[in-house]
């Protein structure tokens, strides 16, 4: 392999799902919409606090965000291994909605922006 190769090689290794994740068996699933209010109410309140946190390194997050909301639970939009996921979700309208998804399975289904300290405690409950 020459030098160029091995360097893109290691530039594309952060972005290979759970290569660098401790538990990456867990995944975060964040479901929007762009013109969703909440989605952006949830975005300025708790999203950089979010991306800094330990729990944030320790999984795998996946962000579902359509141009409008009205599409977040369209196939489309969840390709390969996050269609088994969509297909656990009972109610599929509402936005933002956290999904913690351990081992395939969603261990935690919370819609709206009020959930979300819900799901960071259960997410803490999973990741012990």
């Amino acid at each position: 392999m020459n030098r160029r190769a091995l360097v893109i090689a290691g530039l594309a290794l952060p972005f290979v799902p759970g290569s660098a994740k401790a538990s990456a068996n867990v995944q975060v699933v964040y479901v929007g919409g762009k013109d969703c209010p909440y989605c952006t109410l949830w975005r300025k309140k708790y999203e950089a606090d979010w991306r800094a946190s330990p729990e944030y390194k320790e999984v795998n997050w996946v962000e579902i965000e359509p141009p409008r909301l009205s599409e977040a639970y369209r196939e489309s939009y969840w390709p390969g291994e996050l269609k088994d996921i969509l297909d656990q979700v009972p109610r599929r309208n509402g936005t933002p909605r956290f999904l913690i998804v351990k081992n395939g399975k969603v261990v935690f289904n919370g819609l709206g922006v009020d959930q979300w300290r819900r799901a960071m405690l259960a997410l803490k409950n999973v990741l012990e």
